[in-house]
């Protein structure tokens, strides 16, 4: 498990702004997991994004994808997303409510069937 700064050892004014930081976009993707099977969070003009969407529509895996802005915009939101997830990077899959991960990630488990082991329930 990756290591987190103890709730303690942060001010309440400090938690008051983190839990205020896009709460909104925050929200958005944990509505957006729970209603679909599988969701990929991403950018617009991000390569690594593009792939794993080519590769899961070639697939034939149905997920609802959510767009927040690219290089040069919405940066703010998508560092949201990235701290709720504890992910660094975009995409960001998710399958049956849990982060797969990214781009390789991703890959790895279309290859390997694991992906839609875990659609099926297996």
């Amino acid at each position: 498990m990756r290591n987190v700064l103890d709730e303690s050892r942060i001010s309440g004014p400090a938690q008051d702004k983190i839990a205020s930081f896009h709460p909104e976009v925050v929200r958005e993707v944990e509505r957006a997991i729970e209603d679909s099977p599988v969701v990929v969070v991403g950018m617009a003009q991000n390569p690594h994004v593009r792939k794993v969407r080519q590769a899961l529509d070639r697939a034939g895996v149905e997920y609802r994808y959510l767009e927040y802005g690219s290089y040069l915009s919405e940066w703010r939101r998508r560092l949201a997303i990235k701290l709720w997830s504890g992910w660094p990077t975009f995409p960001q899959v998710f399958v049956k409510g849990t982060l797969l991960g990214g781009e390789d990630l991703t890959l790895a488990a279309l290859e390997d069937g694991s992906l839609k082991k875990r659609l099926e329930g297996a």
